[in-house]
């Protein structure tokens, strides 16, 4: 994601922006193809290319009006002395928050590999904390037995809030050709297909942790946004629905659940979070 393109994003309506996932050297990701439409979302094994950390902070600080935007920078590593590194330099290119990527299901050596690791999740949590003064997040994978003990960890790190979750590993076969579709064979499921999934995560998160959760996993319109939030997500992520709504996507939801609350006698949106765990 460019920082045009974030840009964009944020003049639509969001209220805030997460970057691309960043590493420390530049990372060219996986051979074409890396995503397959399988009409009720996308599976993706892009390999986590990006042109590193140090080149984009340089397009970041020449986005025109940056300061006034609330920019989430997203890094990787495969260690935690390698995410608190990448974390310190975009730290240091005006971004608000860092959200740590514990959780792509295909970038080998990375991601949900070392943070399906409890242990390691609260070491990575905490290498980070101890160089930041930022505000962290801790993107976790679904693919685990238990993720409320990755959130545990998380918190443990010192964590100041969870996002959950990324995608699910799947895969598609080409019946003609008689082979994965993926270049990379196995990859991530995002859209409206996890999103059942995704609620369970966040309901179970939110009953396990003292600290704030942000909800992402196939929402599409203002309906889904409240759904998470009333399983106790305090801010949403939108991501996939951009490919099949565009940017409307953030001025339709902004709308629908100003009415959804008014229709419901709330003032805030604070007001119905984690409302579904009295019922």
């Amino acid at each position: 994601m460019t920082a045009k393109s974030l840009r964009m994003v944020w003049e639509a309506g969001a209220g805030a922006v997460v970057t691309k996932s960043l590493g420390l050297q530049p990372r060219t990701g996986y051979a074409n193809p890396t995503i397959v439409d399988i009409g009720c979302g996308f599976i993706n094994a892009m390999g986590l290319p990006n042109p590193g950390v140090h080149e984009y902070i340089r397009e970041l600080s020449s986005l025109p009006d940056r300061e006034g935007m609330v920019i989430v920078g997203s890094v990787y590593g495969s260690d935690p002395g390698q995410f608190a590194e990448a974390a310190d330099i975009v730290a240091q290119g005006g971004v608000k928050a860092v959200e740590l990527n514990v959780s792509c299901p295909h970038a080998k050596g990375m991601g949900a590999e070392v943070g399906q690791d409890p242990c390691l999740v609260e070491e990575i949590v905490s290498a980070v904390k101890d160089t930041i003064r930022l505000p962290v997040f801790a993107k976790l994978t679904p693919n685990v037995t238990n993720i409320s003990d990755l959130a545990r960890a998380a918190e443990r790190g010192g964590a100041d809030a969870i996002v959950a979750v990324n995608t699910l590993r799947a895969m598609a076969i080409d019946i003609e050709a008689q082979r994965p579709v993926l270049a990379n064979r196995v990859g991530g499921l995002s859209g409206p297909a996890i999103k059942p999934v995704a609620i369970r995560c966040v309901y179970e998160i939110a009953e396990a942790v003292g600290i704030p959760v942000i909800g992402c996993g196939g929402v599409t319109s203002w309906r889904d946004v409240v759904e998470f939030l009333l399983a106790g997500a305090s801010a949403v992520q939108i991501g996939t629905a951009i490919a099949y709504r565009d940017l409307k996507v953030f001025d339709e939801a902004n709308n629908g659940i100003s009415e959804y609350l008014a229709g419901k006698g709330y003032k805030e949106v604070k007001d119905i979070i984690g409302l579904s765990h009295g019922a």
